[in-house]
């Protein structure tokens, strides 16, 4: 039987032991920010989702997601309580392909964003200056805000560089081989739900 080629990437994802309730618990977090990062800077929604998973055939391994996305727009794996159904690691495996499925349709966007705030700290300027920077910014800002209750208390300008450290990392994901890269950075974040956000007063 040809393996498709989804199949063949969630082969590429695997790891030397099983993860807990808790290692899971803290790469659903990390997940929730990848996606806030594709939200704020690509307008995602939760028909974007679906169209991923119809395109990549994941119908069968996320069934339950398909009917928490359906009703509803963005929020993606957060919100409402339904939204909070533990991921099992199948699940993770397929959520990992459809992020750098989505990475990659907006591939040409991402980098833009980047190049431009390599240019903006280049030249010693705000990102915020910059029309497509600010806007993904504030709109990162509003979504974490929005999903507090769920996210550590850091300061505007820490969540600023989060954001775009998010951003940056994201472009990577938007390779070809970016679900390994994805995976492995899971993995890392397994043990600690948050990038350290970084000090703005070195």
């Amino acid at each position: 039987m040809k393996i498709s080629s989804s199949e063949s990437k969630v082969q590429d994802l695997s790891i030397s032991s099983g993860l807990d309730v808790q290692q899971l618990d803290n790469i659903k977090a990390h997940l929730d920010l990848i996606l806030l990062v594709l939200e704020a800077l690509a307008k995602l929604n939760s028909e974007s989702i679906l169209q991923a998973v119809h395109a990549l055939e994941l119908e069968k391994a996320i069934a339950d997601r398909i009917e928490l996305w359906q009703p509803r727009q963005a929020g993606l794996l957060h919100k409402s309580s339904a939204g909070r159904k533990k991921l099992d690691i199948e699940e993770t495996k397929s959520l990992v392909l459809i992020i750098c499925y989505l990475a990659k349709q907006y591939q040409e966007l991402i980098r833009r964003a980047v190049s431009l705030l390599e240019q903006v700290s280049s030249q010693g300027k705000e990102p915020h200056q910059v029309v497509l920077l600010g806007d993904y910014l504030d709109t990162f800002s509003r979504l974490y805000e929005n999903h507090r209750e769920d996210q550590p208390q850091i300061t505007h300008t820490q969540l600023s560089q989060l954001a775009l450290k998010l951003l940056v990392e994201l472009l990577f994901y938007s390779t070809n081989n970016g679900h390994r890269r994805l995976w492995l950075a899971l993995l890392n974040y397994s043990h600690s739900p948050y990038p350290t956000p970084p000090n703005p007063n070195p």
